[in-house]
């Protein structure tokens, strides 16, 4: 006869697997900022068309004109993250301990956090791997790979004004522009201007779906949404004139619709729990595993803005 009090790890399994979905659910960086390649279900690299622009010609009276083909190409996705955690509690540590479920339960809470900061982390490094470094990746004449000039490296509101020019020469949709930056580089905008904390259309939005526990809305300036994160790449970096030791590299990008995302992505696995009694050992055994990709699918709505990661 099976009862709850001899059948207590399958319940306990079921409970830490609710917890750890529901949180991994709330805590990741949410689809906004991203296009959820939803018909990649299999296989480890999907392959997709890109057509350019068309070049019009002028005419002239009996001229034939010349036959021109338009540009195409193609960019990939793959599956590039496969991460997981796994622990255990033994039957003598639920004997003689104190609160195990709460330490189970934390555990479980912190199993989550890891997973979430590594996948924005790593959404926030293919922005940057996208740009080639050293170079200023300019878009229809105008850069937008920016290292500051500024003493120390520091950020400054010029950046943004620059940035925003270079969006808009490379025919980016007002809309849905966003920046994210580090707590080094919203600090030095804070202490130089007075800024204006109303929250924009779209920014109501971002807050409304939700960030990450590790991102936050804070200000709109020159157009774009400002959000805070810790996670940002850093190292050395260069626009091709100006290298930056110590740098921080600040992502710019629009995130209006799908079209305009330059970072696109999919899960293969969702994250998920799975528990079982290891009689042999005494123990009740968790494992979770989470596969994702990311990929870049446009380069025209993206920015990096370099600056030092700690001079304010």
């Amino acid at each position: 006869m099976q009862l709850t009090t001899n059948t207590r790890p399958f319940i306990e399994a079921e409970v830490y697997s609710s917890f750890i979905l529901h949180n991994l659910h709330d805590g990741l960086l949410p689809e906004t900022f991203y296009r959820n390649v939803s018909d990649f279900s299999s296989g480890e690299q999907l392959n997709i068309k890109t057509i350019g622009s068309v070049a019009i010609q002028e005419a002239e009276e009996d001229t034939p004109l010349i036959y021109a083909p338009i540009e195409t190409g193609e960019i990939t996705l793959r599956i590039t993250d496969y991460v997981g955690d796994a622990w255990y509690v033994t039957d003598d540590l639920r004997e003689d301990g104190h609160q195990i479920d709460a330490l189970m339960a934390a555990r479980s809470a912190e199993s989550t956090r890891a997973i979430q900061e590594h996948f924005e982390t790593r959404f926030l490094a293919t922005a940057n791997d996208a740009q080639v470094d050293a170079d200023p990746n300019e878009v229809n004449g105008f850069a937008h790979r920016i290292a500051s000039t500024e003493t120390d490296n520091v950020a400054s509101t010029s950046a943004f004004i620059q940035m925003r020019l270079a969006f808009d020469k490379a025919n980016v949709p007002m809309q849905g522009r966003v920046a994210i930056v580090d707590p080094v580089v919203e600090a030095t905008l804070a202490s130089a201007v007075t800024i204006t904390h109303d929250v924009t259309e779209f920014g109501r939005k971002i807050l409304e779906g939700g960030l990450s526990s590790g991102m936050r809305y804070t200000m709109s300036l020159f157009g774009w949404d400002i959000i805070v994160s810790n996670r940002l790449p850093t190292g050395t970096f260069s626009d091709g004139t100006t290298q930056v030791t110590n740098a921080v590299a600040n992502i710019f990008m629009n995130v209006a619709d799908d079209n305009t995302k330059p970072i696109m992505g999919v899960w293969r696995r969702q994250p998920r729990v799975e528990g079982e009694r290891n009689k042999d050992r005494a123990r009740d055994e968790y494992v979770v595993r989470a596969r994702w990709g990311f990929g870049v699918q446009r380069t025209d709505t993206l920015g990096v803005y370099i600056t030092s990661a700690v001079n304010v």
